[in-house]
């Protein structure tokens, strides 16, 4: 089976590339409250500073609590049902979450287009990888 995953051509192809810009996104967010932390002088380990700063550092929290669940969720939906439909509905997760992110630095309220569109992919991803497992399991 891994021997798929390196195989030119693999349907998981695709799903490691959606898995990619999950990981470059969450690192973007990173970078964002780690320079925030240099431009609004706040001292480590301290997250108190100016609103900007603490929206900051909440879409970097944030996207690190929704990656927890995604990138598992996302690949074990690939094997339980299928590597083409955990990309395609994938995909929605990192560019929703970049709405979410460009929405929430700007003012807290404007995070949430991107919010309610990266939720249902997960609640896809793991509602249908417990169902197509089981599903498996019962054929």
């Amino acid at each position: 089976m891994l021997d798929a995953l390196f195989t030119s051509g693999s349907d998981f192809i695709y799903v490691g590339i959606v898995s990619s810009l999950a990981v470059l996104l969450t690192y973007m967010t990173m970078l964002k409250a780690g320079l925030g932390r240099i431009k609004y002088k706040v001292e480590a380990p301290s997250h108190d500073g100016p609103d900007d700063y603490v929206r900051m550092v909440r879409v970097h929290r944030n996207t690190i609590e929704h990656v927890v669940l995604f990138l598992p969720s996302m690949w074990l939906f690939a094997f339980a049902v299928d590597p083409l439909w955990a990309a395609g509905i994938g995909i929605i997760w990192p560019i929703a979450r970049a709405f979410y992110a460009l929405g929430y630095y700007a003012d807290a309220p404007k995070r949430m287009t991107g919010l309610m569109a990266s939720m249902p992919v997960l609640y896809i991803f793991m509602a249908g990888s417990l169902i197509g497992f089981i599903y498996k399991l019962a054929a």
